[in-house]
């Protein structure tokens, strides 16, 4: 082989090499990343002390709070002393336990403020990422029959029967293509490219409406029928 066509054989292979991994690239770039419910939840700790208590504990000071309250309101016109006395023995009960009853009320707002944050924390390296991710359908919105908008969740009953997920563990959808569904809470997968957007929704409920906070959304969202793997 001469010089001449060395040159041509070695330039074909580089233009062949290229286009291939031009198409890789691509392929990727396409190729949407498989998400679950806990990659949409942001590392955040901090030390809640309440964690720390038992069932019967939480109780017990839910009994006390719920008596300091009344008594601040009306001047405690509304509080038995059937009620006092309850609040007593808990308040009782709980320091024979060790609980620091003062110490956990006194961190209650803050403790509060930090789940709040946790509940909204989203990751910031999914936004405007092209993700896949499974969940059921609670629609918002129709055209005719079929859902123009919906709220992605991740277990059935939920914003319905059970309190709302956090904000970070709702999805707001709007769909490229409208699709029917057999009710609420349909499983699907829905594709799209998701961005970190809090969004309140008003959801409608047979015994009146509710307001759903969400931290992600994801318009012109592909949804299909969810088919497990």
């Amino acid at each position: 082989m001469n010089g001449f066509s060395s040159r041509v054989t070695g330039l074909l292979k580089g233009t062949l090499l290229g286009a291939a991994m031009v198409t890789v690239c691509l392929a990727e770039e396409v190729s949407p990343r498989q998400v679950n419910w806990d990659n949409l939840k942001a590392e955040f700790k901090f030390e809640d002390p309440f964690t720390a208590l038992n069932e019967g504990q939480l109780m017990d000071l839910g009994v006390i709070a719920r008596v300091q309250s009344l008594e601040k309101r009306d001047g405690g016109s509304r509080v038995t002393d059937a009620m006092r006395k309850e609040a007593s023995d808990a308040d009782a009960k709980l320091r024979k336990q060790g609980v620091d009853v003062e110490g956990l009320f006194a961190k209650r707002k803050e403790i509060t403020e930090l789940r709040r944050k946790r509940a909204n924390a989203t990751v910031k390296e999914l936004d405007d990422k092209l993700i896949s991710m499974p969940g059921f359908v609670l629609p918002l919105e129709y055209e005719g029959k079929k859902v123009t908008e919906f709220l992605l969740v991740p277990w059935v009953g939920a914003c319905i029967h059970t309190p709302p997920p956090p904000p970070n563990q709702i999805v707001h959808i709007t769909v490229k293509e409208p699709f029917e569904t057999k009710g609420m809470f349909e499983a699907v997968t829905v594709t799209g490219v998701i961005k970190l957007k809090e969004v309140t929704k008003n959801l409608y409920l047979i015994d009146g409406t509710a307001d759903i906070n969400t931290s992600y959304t994801m318009a012109g969202a592909k949804v299909e029928k969810y088919q497990e793997k």
